[in-house]
């Protein structure tokens, strides 16, 4: 293997090319980032980048530890194709790269809103150069409407209210949040929002947004307008996958693969974002967590210099964390309808407790606020009974 691709410049990347030299690979490492910018950590732009207390130097993942890694950078350069045939990756500068192996990095776009792609004052925040345009309007004031009470929906509206910001939060669903954590608890982190002055619309979707050249107000589903100077879209992110059309990957809804990152098509390994990867019990899932993209780096490359399936399978506790309002949020596992949740440790009234999902009598995951301590015992329980996966 005399040359190595990795196409995605992001957490994911960096990690897995940092992974193929620590694991003994010598030869070209060439990694394509679509973005201008080099490696940069994405959860700070919700929070710290965008209130201003980091700058874009503070974030970036990058360090003297890599000067030795020997990497050809192409950055501002997305990839078009890729034909394992002939061994190429095409950009959309029509550069060919000849690779022997390819680590699809790619990760996400942001999903934005039907025909608004040209109205000021509407933004999504899935890049850093997202971050400085909403940083930058979020500082003259106004009324900010956020469609979407996800966690990046959430962490912008906490955020905007720390900068003085007026901040409504529309959510299609009646209760936020409750796919992942359910009802019960995403009522608890649903109530965040009035704590600290911010207004919250459930269960009505958005008609339109209104305006000319900028828009002035969001159409509910009821024909209802709320004024805005100011709209973040964070409705969630679609994999970067449509130009892997004709690839011959296994695509649904991401690039699938097994336990240790391998792709139907040999010589490359998908991680991050774009990948689709089994739980033990085969149920596929595209976990977009940073946790999760750091982790499976070092199988990515393990599997990539294997140059076969079945290296060693990563089969650790999806993580994840989000920070709204000054409370900390952690939570790990996985939660499905009809599991059952109790508080063990505090008080969901008081912001500060300790909960647990249980299935079948057995733990399967748990959610904290504000009690990092008893959390990170508890999670680590669930890593030592997680089974290997499939």
């Amino acid at each position: 293997m005399r040359t190595v691709a990795v196409l995605g410049a992001s957490l994911a990347g960096l990690s897995a090319a940092r992974a193929l030299r620590a694991q003994g690979y010598d030869g070209r490492l060439v990694v394509v980032g679509a973005e201008q910018h080099a490696p940069y950590d994405r959860p700070p732009l919700s929070k710290e980048f965008l209130f201003g207390t980091v700058t874009s130097g503070d974030i970036a993942l990058g360090g003297p530890d890599d000067d030795g890694l020997r990497l050809e950078w192409r950055l501002g350069r997305r990839a078009a194709q890729l034909d394992r045939s002939a061994r190429t990756v095409t950009l959309e500068s029509g550069e060919e790269i000849r690779a022997d192996g390819v680590v699809l990095a790619v990760g996400a776009r942001a999903r934005g809103l039907p025909g608004t792609a040209r109205l000021a004052g509407v933004h999504t925040l899935r890049t850093l150069d997202d971050a400085v345009a909403l940083r930058h309007e979020l500082r003259r004031g106004g009324r900010l409407v956020v469609i979407g009470a996800g966690f990046i929906g959430a962490e912008v509206a906490s955020t905007a209210r720390a900068l003085g910001v007026e901040v409504t939060v529309l959510e299609a669903l009646p209760i936020p949040l409750a796919g992942p954590l359910g009802v019960e608890m995403g009522r608890v982190c649903a109530q965040l929002h009035g704590d600290h002055g911010a207004r919250l619309v459930t269960g009505i979707g958005v008609a339109g947004l209104v305006g000319t050249d900028r828009v002035r107000a969001v159409r509910l589903a009821d024909d209802r307008l709320l004024p805005a100077d100011l709209v973040v879209v964070g409705v969630g992110a679609r994999p970067d996958v449509d130009w892997l059309a004709g690839s011959g990957l296994a695509i649904d809804g991401g690039v699938v693969t097994d336990a240790t990152c391998a792709t139907n098509l040999r010589g490359v390994v998908a991680v991050g974002d774009c990948a689709v990867s089994p739980d033990p019990d085969g149920t596929l899932r595209r976990v977009e967590h940073w946790t999760n993209a750091l982790e499976r780096a070092s199988t990515a490359a393990a599997t990539l210099l294997a140059g076969e399936r079945g290296g060693p399978a990563h089969s650790a506790v999806p993580y994840f964390w989000s920070e709204q309002y000054g409370v900390r949020l952690q939570f790990a596992g996985h939660r499905r309808d009809g599991d059952t949740v109790r508080v063990i440790e505090g008080d969901p009234a008081a912001r500060c407790f300790v909960a647990v999902y249980e299935r079948g009598g057995e733990q399967v995951a748990v959610l904290g606020m504000n009690s990092p301590k008893l959390f990170a015992r508890l999670r680590r329980q669930l890593d030592a009974a997680r089974p290997a996966a499939a």
